[in-house]
């Protein structure tokens, strides 16, 4: 695969993470970041934490399909290591992490990668839906819809996951997450993050999830969504949490 000459955010959080599957363009545009906010890897390491938790707990709920959007590089406790049991279409749009993603599911049988654009369900490959999320509509499933929030409108978001709640059936579980106004404090930092990004104050969140419902826990930091112990103390750039589409 010849060398990107453009930064991947799926790849600079490989590389926050300890992972492997970066290049020298991801490890400069990460350090520009945090040359102008400061250290990322406690706080994407807490979001990936949550990932693994909220996976788990829809998991042992009996779901044992999922699809996940804007999936990033499919490394490093992402659904399929943390559910080894269940089968897992891993999503994106860009062409560039989907080969990725591709290259390294090769040899896998219950994981695969494709490109599919969230806001539009339909653009999603139905074999490979069918494939890795069989019952996709008719078996509840489990939607992971990490790092997308903060690139959509709200009118788009509330359409976007009305959508997702028409599609799935009932029983599913949506994992979600919300970029919070942490960044407003760096203006440098925010700059970087592009005219699309969009934080947003922690009582907007949980209305547009629409018709899902927020599970007991409600929409909280990350490190604070059902903690395994005491959480590591990091900054409350990421809320997060589970909601369901009822079942009966």
């Amino acid at each position: 695969m010849a060398e990107p000459d453009q930064p991947s955010t799926a790849r600079m959080i490989d590389y926050w993470l300890g992972g492997e599957h970066h290049y020298p363009v991801d490890v400069a545009a990460a350090g520009a970041f945090e040359g102008t906010y400061g250290p990322c890897a406690a706080i994407f390491r807490a979001l990936r934490d949550f990932l693994g938790r909220a996976v788990r707990s829809i998991a042992d709920a009996g779901v044992d399909g999922f699809l996940v959007f804007g999936a990033g590089v499919p490394t490093r406790g992402n659904v399929h290591e943390v559910a080894p049991d269940a089968t897992v279409l891993y999503t994106d749009v860009d062409p560039v992490t989907v080969r990725l993603g591709q290259r390294l599911l090769a040899d896998s049988d219950r994981a695969g990668y494709g490109y599919g654009d969230a806001t539009d369900i339909g653009t999603v490959d139905p074999a490979q839906l069918h494939r890795f999320v069989p019952g996709w509509g008719r078996r509840p499933v489990g939607v992971v819809f990490l790092g997308l929030a903060a690139f959509l409108d709200d009118d788009t978001l509330a359409r976007t996951l009305d959508e997702l709640y028409e599609a799935v059936a009932p029983g599913s579980f949506l994992a979600i997450d919300f970029d919070s106004e942490e960044l407003a404090a760096y203006p440098e930092a925010l700059a970087m993050m592009g005219p699309a990004f969009r934080m947003r104050a922690p009582e907007r969140f949980a209305p547009l999830l629409g018709r899902w419902q927020p599970t007991a826990d409600g929409i909280v930091p990350v490190a604070r969504w059902r903690p395994a112990g005491t959480p590591e103390p990091v900054p409350d750039a990421f809320y997060g949490g589970l909601a369901t589409k009822p079942a009966g």
